[in-house]
């Protein structure tokens, strides 16, 4: 009687930036029994506990804003069946105290870098008729005082996987907007908002892990194209 179980080179490939610590490494170990999973973040360094942890994992360290060696580092993907665009910074502050460059970074991280890294593996994305998967926020539905550069982020990023979702048709793109969740980054924002730290107000990294598994395995009759999530009060 065959196998009929896939083999490791069987299974489809993910890539996701992002998944040294927090949000990016539960969804790689959410992924990790039904994918090959390719692993981002900006330093080999910053990845050895995740590949420790998930043995079957490729890392692949590369500073998102520094483009052509991202170029350089996509060359090779030639097939990708899912990207999970996780990595992204949070830098908040009025409008009247922000900078130039705390704009530049926030756009160049949140927006741009991603633009560019789907760009570069549309291709091997069209290969696969694959699955893009974007962590928005919800402050890429609403903006609040104090949040005005980070959700212009997020906004622009919405509007580049509605613009995605419509150019590429063979391609599945889901944004999901999650409410605060309980990282390490929510830890510094709320440190910065000057109040103590509660984890019960926030969602986990699972659930949200969760969510985007289940977006990927949504069956190919329907295209989950926005989850929003708030937490529930615990």
């Amino acid at each position: 009687m065959a196998n009929s179980a896939k083999t490791s080179t069987d299974r489809p490939i993910a890539l996701i930036t992002g998944a040294s610590r927090g949000l990016g490494a539960a969804i790689a170990r959410e992924l990790a029994p039904t994918h090959r999973l390719l692993l981002g973040a900006r330093t080999p360094r910053a990845l050895e506990p995740i590949l420790d942890e998930l043995p079957g994992a490729t890392g692949w360290p590369v500073d998102l804003t520094d483009y052509p060696a991202v170029a350089r580092a996509t060359e090779t993907i030639e097939r990708l069946d899912v990207v999970v665009h996780n990595a992204g910074i949070a830098d908040l502050g009025t409008i009247a105290d922000s900078s130039v460059a705390q704009w530049r970074n926030t756009l160049e991280g949140n927006l741009i870098a991603v633009a560019e890294l789907t760009r570069l593996l549309l291709p091997a994305l069209r290969a696969a008729n694959g699955h893009v998967v974007l962590i928005n926020s919800g402050a890429g539905l609403r903006a609040n005082p104090g949040w005005g550069v980070y959700a212009a982020s997020k906004f622009g990023l919405r509007a580049f996987g509605d613009a995605l979702r419509l150019e590429e048709p063979a391609l599945r793109v889901t944004s999901i907007h999650p409410g605060r969740i309980d990282t390490d980054m929510q830890r510094e924002i709320i440190a910065g908002e000057q109040r103590a730290y509660e984890p019960n107000e926030f969602l986990t990294a699972e659930t949200v892990a969760r969510t985007v598994r289940n977006a990927i395995e949504t069956p190919r009759d329907a295209h989950p194209t926005e989850i929003v999530l708030r937490p529930v009060p615990r």
